[in-house]
């Protein structure tokens, strides 16, 4: 206790170890017999190191958007491929010629970026050497593409092999998908089927909307343009598989297309008189069409493949057919009226849509 109180009452200054003159019996006992170290906060701090003067990186360039201004100076590109360059290829009709255009005939491809001639609909595929583009097309084009098709599916798969491809493209086993919408087969889209290949031998497509109407079109053109072979379809879902002989490194080039152009003025899709009737006879096969319950409602980005059954079916009991379009877009339900008027009956302008 004697030393503890003294202790307190003469508290013995703490001297650096280093420091002879100031060491003590206390520090030098605890040092010696102990192994006594002094914590870090009160040993001398070593000097910080000498920090390398920061180089300053070169700062990215600012993102600039792509524009058809840029690329008008430059040589236009040459695409190899034996078919006509359009927007979409399964909305449009060879067979219905438009009237008009809305705009001047700009191409959607940006100046200078294509070798061939837009002629406000499409981007013919016409011999180099033809002074006009309202000429037939090239007729060698059509084997070309058959024999190009040939070379590059080689041997047919054989079953295991087809299910084998069928159960990757799965939505369980991968989520790489194209949707193919109102739209239906753009010209872009061929570019994303092509990106999709590098990946995978086969790729999922999924059909919704206007095209679905006639199925039989859109893979009828998917095998045309890409060059590959559906190998499954169920519903609105097809695979596309892309052929044994395919080289990623040697696909076709396909120009992108910088906007979309503007449809074409076609004729009315509804007369005023329908053929082998009066005026007065035509207002009224529209009234009684009007008061004929629908056959079926249209859900918007719907799947229409049973529509052309269900309209057949119906006309074998009844000569007029009302469809409920109330939620689709304007241009929506004239596609739709156009096609059921092809596929369904010639006497489809009879038919009332609402």
């Amino acid at each position: 206790m004697f030393v503890i109180r003294l202790f307190r009452q003469n508290p013995i200054p703490f001297a650096h170890p280093h420091t002879p003159s100031n060491r003590c019996f206390c520090y030098s006992k605890l040092r010696d017999h102990y192994a006594f170290e002094s914590p870090p906060s009160l040993s001398p701090k070593p000097p910080p190191p000498e920090l390398k003067p920061r180089q300053n990186k070169p700062l990215k360039p600012r993102y600039k958007p792509p524009s058809s201004l840029d690329l008008a100076d430059k040589k236009p590109k040459h695409s190899d491929l034996p078919f006509d360059f359009q927007y979409s290829y399964t909305e449009t009709s060879l067979s219905v010629r438009p009237i008009g255009l809305r705009e001047p005939k700009f191409s959607p491809f940006g100046p200078g970026r294509l070798d061939r001639k837009w002629t406000g609909v499409c981007a013919p595929a016409v011999d180099p050497k033809v002074s006009s583009l309202e000429s037939t097309e090239d007729p060698k084009l059509e084997e070309k593409r058959r024999v190009m098709w040939e070379n590059i599916q080689g041997e047919p798969l054989t079953g295991a092999e087809r299910k084998t491809l069928v159960e990757t493209c799965q939505k369980k086993k991968t989520k790489r998908q194209i949707n193919l919408g109102r739209d239906g087969l753009t010209h872009n889209m061929l570019n994303d089927i092509y990106n999709h290949w590098k990946h995978a031998e086969a790729v999922r497509i999924k059909c919704l909307g206007v095209p679905t109407v006639d199925m039989k079109n859109v893979c009828t053109q998917l095998e045309e343009k890409t060059f590959g072979k559906i190998i499954h379809r169920h519903g609105g879902f097809l695979v596309l598989y892309r052929g044994r002989n395919y080289n990623p490194k040697k696909r076709p080039f396909i120009p992108l297309m910088l906007w979309r152009p503007h449809e074409p003025v076609y004729p009315r899709l509804i007369k005023t008189t329908i053929d082998g009737l009066s005026i007065n006879e035509t207002k009224e096969m529209r009234k009684k069409g009007l008061a004929v319950p629908a056959l079926t409602r249209l859900a918007k980005n719907g799947y229409y493949g049973s529509l052309v059954p269900m309209v057949r079916d119906a006309f074998l009991s009844c000569e007029l057919v009302r469809i409920d379009c109330q939620g689709l877009e304007k241009s929506d339900y004239k596609k739709i009226g156009c096609k059921l008027r092809v596929m369904v009956v010639s006497l489809m302008p009879l038919c009332n849509y609402s």
